[in-house]
Order: C-alpha cells, then sequence, then structure tokens
C-alpha cells in the first residue's frame, strides 16, 4: 500500500487541480458528450473551495485531491481526482476510505456524483455506496453513515 498524506488545499493550488481534472477526466467526458476544455476549467473554478479540498500526496508529490462538502443532511464528495501515475494502487480507495470514517465518526448520509460508465463507480460501490439517481451524464450515489 502507498504512504500518503492529507494536508489542506489553497488558492495557489486550483491552477494545478484544474490541470489534473483535464487529464484524467478528458477521456470519460468524451464517452458522454463533447469535450471543452474551457467548460471544464470553469465549472472547477466557479465551485472550488479550498477550505473544503484537500491535497493528497505520495512521498511529498502532488498525488491528487479531494473535496468534502458539507451540506443539509449530508456530506458530499467531490473533485476527487488521482494523477495516473497514482491510479490502480490503492490510493483512491484508501483516500475514500479515510473520508468515510470521518463522515463515520458524526453519522453522516454521503453523497457524490460519479460520470456514467466511470471505473471509480466500482470503488464506490465495494466502499457502501448505492445508486440513488441518474441523469444523461451522470449518476448520484449515497452511502448511510455505519457505527463502530
Amino acid at each position: 500500500m502507498i504512504e500518503w498524506t492529507f494536508h489542506p488545499a489553497t488558492d495557489d493550488d486550483l491552477h494545478r487541480i484544474a490541470d489534473l481534472k483535464v487529464t484524467v477526466m478528458r477521456e470519460h467526458v468524451e464517452r458522454l458528450h463533447p469535450w471543452r476544455e474551457d467548460a471544464v476549467r470553469a465549472y472547477l473554478h466557479a465551485r472550488y473551495v479550498p477550505t473544503n479540498t484537500r491535497i493528497v500526496a505520495v512521498a511529498g508529490r502532488f498525488a491528487g485531491c479531494v473535496a468534502l462538502r458539507r451540506a443539509e443532511g449530508c456530506h458530499w464528495i467531490e473533485q476527487f481526482y488521482l494523477h495516473p501515475d497514482f491510479q490502480g494502487q490503492g490510493l483512491g480507495s484508501a483516500v475514500l476510505a479515510a473520508l468515510l470514517a470521518e463522515c463515520d465518526a458524526v453519522g453522516v448520509v454521503v453523497r457524490l456524483h460519479v460520470l456514467r460508465q466511470s471505473p471509480a463507480q466500482r470503488m464506490y460501490e465495494r466502499h457502501g455506496f448505492v445508486f440513488e439517481c441518474e441523469d444523461d451524464v451522470e449518476v448520484r450515489m449515497v452511502r448511510t453513515a455505519r457505527r463502530g
């Protein structure tokens, strides 16, 4: 298992997060509708909240990011991107497990959106997420809090 850490994101991290999003999301988005890099970046810029976002680091190297947004009655996992160099090694699952442990400790429901046909959906299902609804682009999944 890869050793990794979280550290808080800052305003200065937005550009490298946007670059990472473009790198990891393009092929998945292109399956569903035409790719518009400007729209992908604008969407992130409009929704980026550094206080909700954590940087994932491996050996001090930027490996990805994830946001945990608190909302009425639930928390949302958003902007979960891992650099391709770190995919397929259990890092995404470890990061997700850490976030879910935090949510379970306070007994909160967790929601997220995943692109339709994304391989990430299987990881979310392994961690207890179930289908809630979908549209032409995304599947919304939900996971109830687990106790002890």
